[in-house]
């Protein structure tokens, strides 16, 4: 089974926006709104993914991603998709010897900023930046999926 490993937080500033070494757009969509798994299509720039993810709350849960074409993609997000899709800016920014990925969230969603890092293991140690904020892990609101259905708008304090 292809577990992923990580953990998100809450961005406090613009320091990382200096160190960014690439950027991508990506909108997602899910096709099914409750149940074990979270399914979801992803277009990234000029790709697409079919993505399944164990609907859990933490820092592990069972992943799957495939590659799909574009145009059934876009013919996905257009038709099939159960609630809005979340549309956001995903910036790579290396630091310390771990990756980390920025979503900045459009629409509804916008002003959220939120970072992620992916481990290797649930307790692995990693150096964190200056710019990093409180840790939302646990918290069902900041994942995506949630974010489609409730978008951060509606219920930041």
């Amino acid at each position: 089974m292809a577990t992923e490993i990580e953990r998100k937080f809450l961005v406090a500033g613009d320091g990382w926006r200096d160190h960014v070494r690439a950027s991508a757009r990506f909108e997602q969509g899910y096709l099914c709104g409750e149940g074990p798994a979270s399914v979801r299509v992803r277009v990234e720039d000029t790709r697409a993914n079919l993505n399944v993810k164990a609907a859990v709350i933490g820092t592990a849960r069972a992943e799957y991603e495939y590659p799909i074409p574009l145009t059934e993609a876009r013919e996905m997000l257009a038709s099939l998709c159960v609630a809005p899709p979340v549309i956001k800016t995903r910036h790579w920014v290396d630091h310390d010897g771990h990756t980390w990925e920025i979503d900045v969230f459009e629409g509804e969603n916008a002003p959220l900023v939120v970072a992620e890092i992916e481990l290797n293991a649930a307790d692995e140690t990693f150096a964190r930046p200056d710019w990093l904020g409180d840790e939302v892990s646990d918290d069902r609101r900041y994942y995506n999926h949630a974010l489609s259905f409730e978008p951060y708008g509606r219920w930041r304090g």
